[in-house]
């Protein structure tokens, strides 16, 4: 009997989370905001924080074109960083709300088309 084989797609597969700081002191940076928010929307992505956001990827290599969006989306005066865990480790997370722990949220159904 050989050692217990692992889901190879819980280390294929990778959350990509964008944490951000930016102005929102000035209309002009509102503005900015929204535009860098509504583009984490649009590519996918969902909101687990407060300027915390995450979208899974199959693979580190699909999520190449998304990160370079975000990248040249980033405002002149705002903080951004992508942060990668691969889907085991991003199952190993504890959430809270209040003193009950939940679940980490799944990765979505995949579609295969032909």
């Amino acid at each position: 009997m050989g050692l217990p084989r692992r889901n190879l797609s819980e280390f294929q597969g990778v959350w990509l989370f964008t944490l951000f700081d930016l102005p929102v002191d000035d209309k002009k940076a509102r503005k900015r905001y929204t535009r860098f928010r509504k583009l984490l929307i649009k590519q996918g992505f969902y909101m687990v924080q407060f300027s915390v956001y995450a979208r899974y990827f199959v693979s580190q290599e699909a999520s190449e074109a998304c990160r370079g969006k975000i990248q040249a989306a980033v405002p002149p005066d705002g903080h951004v960083r992508l942060l990668m865990v691969t889907d085991h480790q991003f199952g190993k997370m504890q959430v809270f709300h209040g003193k009950t722990e939940s679940p980490a949220e799944k990765p979505p159904e995949q579609l295969l088309l032909f």
